[in-house]
């Protein structure tokens, strides 16, 4: 829908999918593609020569391997080139700004955009506050999560605390992150919850028996999924102390985790370590990265799926397990109150609490569940998404217009 009168959008993230990283952000690229529908949208993903994001602080240089531009679908993406040291902490949005001004600068001359919108609070939105500021148009931030831990740096809280007061909107996933964002000093007006969306065409019921049978699944063991990063918090270990208990009180479970490793670097020695310290090698599968089908068929062969974060903004893997009609238990963080609205689709525990996961577990297991109203909780695609952003983004470019009139 690209005329005369559709809004000039440039979408500011580190995190987006490209050719050396294509699993990144893609929650960002499902918003980003609906929106393009409505609007004429352009992404720039700046793209680190040397990344340092390795438990063992190996560098890695992946500068070489991306290239410059390309069409994602019917989204344009400029992968910038930006250097940072390592340990930049809080300087590190400020080497983003002065970086990228740049390339924007030059963007703007070929594509007039009229808002920038940043995604994640840090470094993406602190940067697009600067660039906001120095380009002359309004920006956008949205809050996915990670906000509340990089506050703890005084010098990120303070430059946080610059961005939610000087963004036009900003969008959060959660309650959670937007009552965070008004603690920032936000106009409370001007902060608005958008959680994500799912892709109904891939995400629904699928036949349970039939599942288990293409992966490899006994039909006569229940079977519980863990998905995610195979970093620590993610809390794969924790899924496995739960099902040890299970296993002690004759429940013969059978659990897949499913993932690889992540910008956190891998936990997944310490993870195969803790299977076989636990003697579950004969009952636990690691399935390492699925594409979205195969995780679409693995959720639905599940009887239940579990998510033991310590921290998350809008887990996408608990939606999608909704979306398959599977049951849900996970720890209280992030939106998960938001997601599991009660105990028809599933069950909420403590963070770090063995016993109480071990339990919703057993409970879940043994629970009747109606897969058909669980599929229905949470049918929120991604174009309503964008619709709702966009609708925020007219209203903001209007009061520009406005003001300035």
């Amino acid at each position: 829908m690209n005329d005369s009168t559709s809004l000039r959008i440039l979408s500011f993230t580190c995190v987006y999918p490209n050719p050396v990283e294509p699993t990144l952000g893609v929650f960002i690229q499902r918003r980003l593609r609906h929106l393009s529908e409505f609007s004429e949208l352009e992404v720039v993903a700046p793209y680190a020569f040397f990344k340092y994001g390795d438990q063992n602080g190996h560098k890695i240089r992946f500068g070489s391997c991306c290239p410059a531009s390309r069409w994602d679908g019917p989204v344009f993406v400029s992968y910038p080139r930006w250097i940072y040291p390592p340990l930049a902490g809080g300087l590190l949005p400020l080497f983003l700004f002065f970086q990228m001004l740049g390339p924007l600068l030059r963007r703007r001359k070929t594509f007039p955009f009229e808002i920038i919108d940043t995604h994640f609070g840090y470094p993406d939105g602190i940067s697009g506050a600067f660039l906001s500021l120095t380009l002359g148009v309004p920006f956008t931030m949205t809050l996915r999560g990670n906000e509340p831990m990089h506050c703890r740096s005084w010098m990120v809280g303070l430059l946080m605390k610059f961005a939610a007061r000087r963004a036009s909107r900003v969008f959060a996933v959660s309650e959670r992150l937007r009552q965070f964002a008004i603690t920032l000093g936000a106009d409370p007006g001007t902060v608005k919850t958008i959680p994500n969306g799912v892709d109904n065409t891939l995400f629904y019921p699928r036949d349970r028996i039939l599942c288990r049978r293409k992966h490899g699944f006994a039909t006569d063991r229940p079977l519980i999924i863990s998905a995610g990063a195979l970093i620590e918090r993610k809390g794969h270990h924790r899924v496995l102390d739960a099902v040890k208990q299970l296993m002690d009180r004759d429940i013969p479970v059978q659990l897949a985790i499913v993932g690889g490793a992540g910008p956190e670097g891998s936990y997944e020695p310490s993870i195969r370590k803790a299977v076989s310290d636990l003697g579950l090698e004969s009952s636990v599968r690691f399935m390492g990265v699925q594409a979205p089908e195969q995780m679409s068929e693995l959720l639905s062969a599940a009887d239940v799926f579990c998510l033991a974060s310590t921290r998350e903004g809008w887990p996408n893997v608990v939606h999608e397990a909704l979306a398959c009609g599977t049951p849900v238990v996970a720890t209280d963080v992030g939106a998960v109150p938001d997601m599991i609205r009660g105990p028809e689709c599933g069950f909420v525990v403590p963070v770090n609490d063995k016993v109480a996961l071990a339990a919703a577990l057993e409970r879940a297991l043994r629970e009747k569940w109606n897969h058909k109203a669980i599929s229905a909780t949470l049918s929120r695609s991604w174009r309503q998404v964008a619709l709702e952003v966009l609708e925020e983004m007219r209203m903001v470019t209007t009061l520009e217009e406005k003001s300035c009139k």
